[in-house]
C-alpha cells in the first residue's frame, strides 16, 4: 500500500475490545512450514499420497509478519507485531499443516511432546505386523470385519441413512452412541461430495485389559481409520485425518465402540467430532462453528470482506472460497490442530492443511481461538483473515517462496485492504534502523523463528522490500514477482525473478531497501 493509504486508517484505530495494558503487538503466522516426511503405505499405498500438516504463525505487534523455523517437527511459528496502542499482543500463523496463527503476549516455539508413540510425521505408528500364520489369519479377520463396519457407515452417511449408521454403534457403549448421533448430524450439514472410511492397521493389544473387560463381547481391539470428506466447492482434494476406532464383536456382530480411544502426540482429530456444529455459508467463505450460529455468520461476513480484497490485488484467477473452523474453546482448537493442550493459550488463529504432506490443492482451513480473536474487533480480524487468506490463495502451503516474500506479501495485500501507518507498523524495524542497527540483508529463514529476537523486525522487514517493489515497479510487478518465484522449478529462482521480473539483481535490490526503510525511518 501506499504511504497515502498507509496514514488514512492508523492502527491504534482498531484496538481490541478488552485492553489489559497499555502495549499492543500484533503477530501475524508466517505461512510455510517444512514439509513432513511422507509416512509409509499402509496395506495397500493409498496412504502414500496423503499430505503432512505443518504449522506456520504470525506476530502481532508492529503490522509485521514473522516466523519461527521449523522444528524436528516441522513446525513453524510465525509473530506480525501491531502498533503499541493496540494493548494486546496478537499472533497469527501459516503452515503447510498449518497456515496462520493470532496470539496474545506473542508467539511461542511449539513443540510436540516426545514421539515415542507416533512416526516420524507425527502420527501413530501402523499396528504390529502379524509373524505367525495364526497371527495373521486373525489379523484378516480383524480387518475384513472392521471394514465392513466402517462401509457400513460411510454408506449411511452418503444415504443419509441415520437408522443404518446408528446400527453400526455399539449398543452397549452408551456415551458413544451420542457422540456418533452428533458426528451423523454434523457430516449432515456439511456440503459433502465424498466421505470415505478406511481401515489401516490395528494393534490387538493396544487396548488396557480394564478396558477390553469393561467393552466384553468375544473380541475387541483398537484400528487406526482413514477418514477422508470433501467439501463440495470448496476442496480440489479430499481432506484426511487418522481416527482411533475401538471395534467389538458381540454375538457374532461387530460394532464401533468408539472414535477417541488413544489419540497421540500430533494426531489430529476432525472439528466435526468435537462436538454439535452450525454452519454458516457465504458467497465466498464456509464457516464451520462449535460455538454459534451468530458467530458463525459474522465470521463469514468478515472473510468474505478478506476474499475480496485478496483479490484485488492476487487476481480472480483462484477458488475465492475460504474454510474457518471456529471451536468454542482453545482445547478444541488444539484437538484440531493435533497440538499439545495448552500450546495455544496465545494463539488467535492458524491455518491448517488438512493433508499430511504440502502439496498443491491440499484443503485449507483457517482455525481461530474464538475467545481471542473476537477481541481484535470486527477490523483487527478483517487484517489478520486478509493475511491468511492470502496464504490460501497463493497456496502458501505448498510453495518455495522464501519467508520474507511469502510473509511480507501477505501483510502487504493485509495492510491494502486496512491501511496503517507507518510508525505502527514498522515499530521495531524503525527503532532498530534508529539506534544504527540497519538490516545487511533481508531476512532469513531462522529470522522468522518464534525464538528469533529479531522476529518483528524481520516481518516488517518483509512487508517494506513487498512495499518497495510496489511503490517502484507497480503492484502488478510485486504480483509477477511473486507469481515467478512461486513457479520456479530452479534453485536459482528467486535471482532469476529478480532479473527478469524486476530488472535487477538481488544485492542490488537490498541496497535499495536498506535506503528506502532508512529514509522511512528518518535516518
Amino acid at each position: 500500500m501506499n504511504d497515502d493509504q498507509r496514514e488514512t486508517t492508523p492502527l491504534p484505530a482498531v484496538p481490541p475490545r478488552k485492553a489489559p495494558s497499555d502495549q499492543t503487538t500484533v503477530v501475524i503466522p508466517a505461512q510455510h512450514a517444512a514439509p513432513r516426511q511422507k509416512k509409509p503405505a499402509i496395506g495397500g499405498g493409498w496412504w502414500d499420497d496423503a499430505p503432512v500438516g505443518e504449522v506456520k504463525t504470525e506476530p502481532v505487534g508492529s503490522p509485521r509478519l514473522e516466523q519461527s523455523a521449523p522444528d524436528q517437527n516441522s513446525w513453524k511459528s510465525v509473530v506480525w507485531p501491531l502498533p503499541r496502542p493496540l494493548v494486546k499482543r496478537i499472533a497469527l500463523g501459516a503452515a503447510v499443516g498449518v497456515v496462520g496463527v493470532a496470539a496474545f503476549a506473542g508467539i511461542r516455539q511449539l513443540a510436540d511432546d516426545p514421539a515415542s508413540t507416533t512416526g516420524p510425521t507425527g502420527t501413530p505408528n501402523p499396528g504390529q505386523t502379524s509373524t505367525t500364520p495364526d497371527e495373521a489369519s486373525e489379523g484378516v479377520r480383524r480387518a475384513v470385519a472392521g471394514e465392513a463396519v466402517l462401509q457400513k457407515m460411510a454408506d449411511a452417511v452418503r444415504a443419509e441413512n441415520r437408522s443404518e449408521f446408528l446400527a453400526t454403534i455399539d449398543p452397549q457403549a452408551k456415551s458413544f452412541d451420542e457422540q456418533a448421533r452428533t458426528i451423523y448430524n454434523n457430516l449432515g450439514k456439511l456440503p459433502l461430495a465424498t466421505f470415505q472410511l478406511r481401515y489401516v492397521s490395528d494393534d490387538p493389544a493396544a487396548l488396557e485389559p480394564d478396558r477390553t473387560r469393561a467393552l466384553g463381547g468375544t473380541q475387541s481391539w483398537l484400528a487406526q481409520v482413514e477418514v477422508s470428506w470433501q467439501l463440495t466447492g470448496y476442496d480440489a482434494k479430499p481432506a484426511r485425518e487418522m481416527l482411533p476406532v475401538t471395534f467389538v464383536t458381540r454375538d457374532g456382530t461387530t460394532y464401533a465402540a468408539s472414535f477417541s480411544e488413544r489419540f497421540v502426540a500430533g494426531q489430529r482429530r476432525p472439528i466435526w467430532a468435537l462436538g454439535s456444529i452450525d454452519v454458516a455459508k457465504s458467497e465466498h467463505s464456509l464457516v464451520i462453528s462449535l460455538d454459534s450460529q451468530a458467530n458463525a455468520d459474522d465470521y463469514a461476513e468478515v472473510t468474505d470482506r478478506a476474499v475480496d480484497s485478496v483479490s484485488k490485488v492476487w487476481g480472480r484467477n483462484w477458488r475465492q472460497k475460504a474454510v474457518i473452523y471456529l471451536p468454542s474453546k482453545q482445547s478444541q482448537m488444539e484437538n484440531v490442530l493435533g497440538a499439545q493442550q495448552g500450546t495455544y493459550t496465545q494463539i488467535a488463529a492458524v491455518t491448517m492443511a488438512e493433508l499430511d504432506t504440502p502439496q498443491v490443492g491440499a484443503p485449507v482451513r483457517i482455525v481461530a481461538n474464538p475467545k481471542l480473536f473476537d477481541e481484535l474487533g470486527k477490523q483487527g480480524r478483517r487484517i489478520v483473515l486478509t493475511h491468511e487468506t492470502t496464504h490460501v490463495a497463493s497456496t502458501a502451503t505448498a510453495s518455495p517462496v522464501p519467508l520474507w516474500l511469502a510473509e511480507g506479501f501477505a501483510d502487504y495485500v493485509a495492510f491494502t485492504a486496512v491501511s496503517v501507518q507507518d510508525e505502527s507498523a514498522a515499530k521495531e524495524l524503525f527503532k532498530a534502523i534508529r539506534a544504527g542497527k540497519v538490516p545487511k540483508a533481508l531476512p532469513a529463514p531462522e529470522a522468522f523463528a518464534a525464538s528469533s529476537t529479531e522476529l518483528p523486525q524481520a516481518y516488517e522487514s518483509g512487508w517494506l522490500a513487498c512495499r518497495l517493489i510496489a511503490e517502484r515497479e507497480g503492484q502488478s510487478k510485486l504480483v509477477k514477482f511473486y507469481r515467478t518465484v512461486h513457479a520456479s522449478k530452479s534453485p536459482t529462482g528467486l535471482a532469476d525473478a529478480f532479473r527478469t521480473v524486476l530488472g535487477t539483481t538481488e544485492q542490488q535490490f537490498v541496497a535499495d531497501w536498506q535506503n528506502y526503510i532508512k529514509r522511512l525511518a528518518g535516518v
